[in-house]
């Protein structure tokens, strides 16, 4: 239940990591379930970081195989599928199962494994942590705490008659699974959110940033803003009701405010400031072809016309924190720091983030999990 809550609350409110060629969010469900796992089973913090890298991998490898982006048109959630198997994998690494038990592992992983597109109907986003987050995590670590006690299970989920990919696959690229295994490791595919908002709305608040710092843009001065996104992306993030994933709200607030934290991506009454409602008049959303293309890549331009006359023209390709332009670890500590200190407090907070920067010299990982948990 620890690993359903926390994987819930991990998806909630748009922190989280992604992996763009596996359309999966690995994090969401595979480190609560190794929190849950390195409590259950105890391990020192190098076994608990094995136990993520190895969760990252089949989490993304098992979604590649299955054409991720197919898959999803197929009406299957990709996002619900990756994080299933890799929270197993990771649990399992830590519940130190031998071969065959890993074998039944994935087999009691593939039982479990669910999960219907239609989360991007989810008006709250509450399902939609649950598909994405709570539901692996939670999946992954009973499946391993039952194969540590004994249950057994197929050797073979994968191959042979009426296999994992019978029932789901279409021409699967079975070879993904382990193409590269041990020398390519895909949580540095990783990205990392710079901003608290939905994916697709990144590469718009790098443009708009950008504007910002390096021509004094502010709200005062814009007449016009056009906005190109991937067509894929509109659905997502097009004049939502949730302030965090519509674009024309984060983009105004941006320019009213100069600057985007978590507090004002999800302060639901700022819908609602007559200065944000003026400006978001202003913005024009619309698909582009050629960003289409780019895709898994989610590329943004942001075009703004000035009072002065002026017209300024910004387009992110490789949006700040994904592997082709990665935040500094200050970076990531300065956002961890802006999350976390609102709830644990600054001195927590702090030891918090040191013994995540020496984790993998801990001999024992329960008191890092301690510091994850409010002070009472």
């Amino acid at each position: 239940m620890a690993a359903l809550a926390n994987g819930m609350a991990a998806h909630a409110d748009e922190t989280d990591d992604s992996h763009a060629a596996s359309l999966t969010h690995p994090g969401c469900g595979i480190v609560p379930a190794v929190l849950a796992a390195i409590e259950y089973f105890g391990g020192s913090g190098r076994d608990l970081l094995h136990a993520l890298i190895l969760g990252y991998d089949i989490c993304c490898r098992l979604t590649t195989s299955l054409h991720a982006y197919d898959f999803r048109v197929a009406g299957h959630s990709t996002h619900t599928f990756g994080p299933n198997f890799g929270a197993a994998a990771a649990a399992g690494a830590l519940a130190h199962l031998n071969e065959t038990q890993s074998r039944h592992l994935m087999s009691y992983a593939a039982q479990q494994a669910s999960g219907v597109a239609c989360w991007m109907r989810d008006r709250d986003h509450i399902e939609k942590a649950f598909d994405f987050g709570g539901m692996a995590a939670r999946n992954g670590i009973s499946a391993a705490i039952m194969v540590s006690v004994g249950c057994t299970g197929v050797d073979d989920v994968f191959s042979g008659e009426r296999s994992f990919y019978h029932a789901f696959g279409v021409n699967p690229d079975r070879l993904a699974l382990a193409r590269d295994l041990g020398s390519r490791y895909e949580i540095m595919g990783t990205g990392i959110k710079r901003w608290t908002v939905g994916s697709p709305i990144q590469a718009p608040m790098d443009s708009l940033h950008t504007l910002i710092v390096q021509h004094g843009v502010h709200a005062d001065l814009v007449k016009a803003m056009r906005v190109r996104i991937p067509h894929e992306s509109l659905n997502i993030v097009n004049n939502r009701d949730m302030p965090e994933i519509c674009l024309q709200h984060l983009l105004a607030t941006m320019l009213v405010d100069g600057r985007m934290d978590f507090h004002s991506a999800h302060d639901r009454v700022r819908m609602n400031d007559p200065a944000v409602l003026a400006v978001r008049q202003k913005i024009n959303l619309s698909g582009d072809d050629a960003l289409s293309r780019a895709m898994p890549s989610r590329e943004g331009i942001v075009e703004v016309d000035l009072a002065d006359g002026r017209t300024l023209h910004e387009h992110t390709r490789a949006v700040r924190g994904t592997p082709n332009n990665p935040m500094t670890p200050s970076e990531v500590q300065d956002k961890a720091l802006g999350l976390l200190t609102t709830v644990l407090g600054p001195t927590q907070s702090i030891a918090l983030c040191d013994a995540i920067w020496t984790l993998e010299t801990a001999t024992d990982a329960r008191p890092f999990c301690q510091l994850l948990a409010k002070a009472h």
